[in-house]
C-alpha cells in the first residue's frame, strides 16, 4: 500500500526538523507520497490566511499529516504584519483549526526518558498524556469588548455583581466549553490505551473544587468510565497539585487524561522531565485522520541554522508509523533513537553537544542500519 502523507513544514525550524524527518523516512523506505501544503506565517502575511483552503482540500485527500512548527503571535502583533488591503482579518492558529476541522479530539503526548540523556530528570519516566484537543479554553469562543446582550445574560449570575461598574470595553471573556461527549471520548482513549498497554492506572487531572461545572463534568465522566475497566485504577488530581507531584514522583504515573489547557500545561512540564521540548512528540488523533507534530515552537532565531534537536520530530514520525500500522518500522526507528541518545556520540546544543539537526538524523539512520 502506498500512503499519501500531507507534508506541512510550517514556519522557522519546522522546515529544518522536517528535512531530518524526510531523511529518516527515505532510509526506512516507507512506501509513501509526500504532498507539501502551504501553512504558516508567510501565508498570513501574503494572503491573510495562515491555513489556505487549498491546503485543507489537499489534506482531505491524504491518509495523515506531518506538521513541523508554527509561529503564533498576540492579536495586535498579527494585525500589524498584514498589508493594508488585508487589514481587518483576524489571525487564528492553523494547528488549532486543523484539530477542529478534522475532529482530532485526542492529543497524545508521550513523555519517555531514554537512558543516556543528560537532560533526564530521572530514567524511569514513561507516561502518556491524553489531552482533549477540540474543546475547553482553546475552543476559541472569546469576547472583547463584552457584547451588551452577553453582558445582560452574565449579570443574571450573582457573582457578576462585582463587575457591574466595569465598562464593557474593559472586560474580556474567554469561555471554557466542555461537552459530555468530549469528556467521554478523551477518557475512553486514555482507558483503552491503558488496557491495551498493560498500564495499571489512569489519572484524571482537573480542578473541580473551583471550576465546578466543567472540571466537575470531566471527573464525573471519568468515574463512570472507570467502572468499565475494573483492572485499571482511577486516580484524581488537581492541576496545581499534579504539577508538584510530577516533579516529585513522576514514575508514579502512567496515563494522564485532562482537558485542553491543562493538558498543554502538564505535557510541557512532563516534557522537561525527559529532556525538554526537543524530545516532546505528539499525535493529534481522530477517528479517521491524524496529524503528527513535535510540540516545540518555530524558534525563528534558529531557522535555517540546523541547530535544533530533531528528536521530537523523529519520535512524531514513530507515532505516525504506529498509527499507520507500520509497527516494525516504528520499533526500528525508536530503537535507533534510543541507541543514539544512549551512546551520546552525536548531540545537539541542548544536550551539551555541537552536532547539527541533520547530523543527528544521520546518526539515527546509521543506528537503524
Amino acid at each position: 500500500m502506498k500512503y499519501k502523507i500531507a507534508w506541512l513544514p510550517g514556519d522557522g525550524v519546522g522546515n529544518d526538523v522536517m528535512e531530518a524527518a524526510r531523511m529518516v523516512l527515505d532510509s526506512l523506505e516507507l512506501n509513501a507520497e509526500y504532498i507539501k501544503g502551504d501553512v504558516g506565517w508567510e501565508f498570513w502575511k501574503k494572503e491573510g490566511n495562515p491555513l489556505p483552503d487549498r491546503t485543507i482540500e489537499m489534506m482531505r485527500e491524504t491518509d495523515c499529516a506531518l506538521f513541523g512548527a508554527i509561529t503564533s503571535k498576540p492579536k495586535r502583533e498579527t494585525e500589524k504584519e498584514l498589508p493594508k488591503e488585508l487589514k481587518g482579518r483576524e489571525y487564528f492558529s492553523p494547528i488549532v483549526k486543523i484539530r477542529q476541522l478534522f475532529d482530532l479530539y485526542a492529543n497524545m503526548r508521550p513523555c519517555k526518558a531514554y537512558p543516556g540523556n543528560p537532560l533526564n530528570y530521572r530514567d524511569d519516566i514513561d507516561l502518556m498524556i491524553f489531552r482533549e484537543n477540540t474543546e475547553g479554553m482553546y475552543a476559541g469562543v472569546e469576547f472583547y469588548p463584552l457584547p451588551d446582550g452577553l453582558r445582560r445574560e452574565l449579570e443574571k449570575h450573582p457573582k457578576m455583581k462585582r463587575f457591574a461598574s466595569v465598562p464593557s470595553d474593559e472586560i474580556a471573556v474567554s469561555t471554557r466549553i466542555f461537552t459530555r461527549n468530549g469528556c467521554r471520548r478523551i477518557l475512553k482513549k486514555a482507558f483503552d490505551y491503558a488496557s491495551e498497554n498493560g498500564k495499571k492506572s489512569v489519572t484524571v487531572v482537573e480542578k473541580p473544587n473551583f471550576i465546578r461545572e466543567t472540571s466537575g463534568m470531566m471527573v464525573e465522566e471519568a468515574r463512570k468510565m472507570a467502572a468499565n475497566y475494573p483492572n485499571i485504577e482511577l486516580k484524581e488530581a488537581n492541576i496545581d497539585a499534579m504539577c508538584m507531584w510530577l516533579v516529585k514522583n513522576p514514575q508514579n504515573y502512567e496515563v494522564i487524561a485532562t482537558s485542553n489547557l491543562f493538558g498543554d500545561i502538564v505535557s510541557d512540564l512532563s516534557a522537561q522531565l525527559v529532556g525538554g521540548l526537543g524530545f516532546a512528540c505528539s499525535g493529534n488523533i481522530g477517528d479517521k485522520y491524524a496529524v503528527f507534530e513535535p510540540t516545540h515552537g518555530s524558534a525563528p532565531k534558529y531557522a535555517g541554522m540546523y541547530k535544533v534537536n530533531p528528536t521530537a520530530m523523529l519520535l512524531s514520525v514513530k507515532m505516525m508509523l504506529d498509527w499507520l500500522g507500520e509497527k516494525e518500522m516504528a520499533n526500528k526507528l525508536e530503537n535507533a533513537i534510543a541507541k543514539t541518545i544512549e551512546e551520546g556520540k552525536v548531540r545537539t546544543y541542548d544536550m551539551g553537544g555541537n552536532s547539527s539537526t541533520l547530523e543527528m538524523a544521520e546518526e539515527v539512520i546509521r543506528n537503524m542500519e
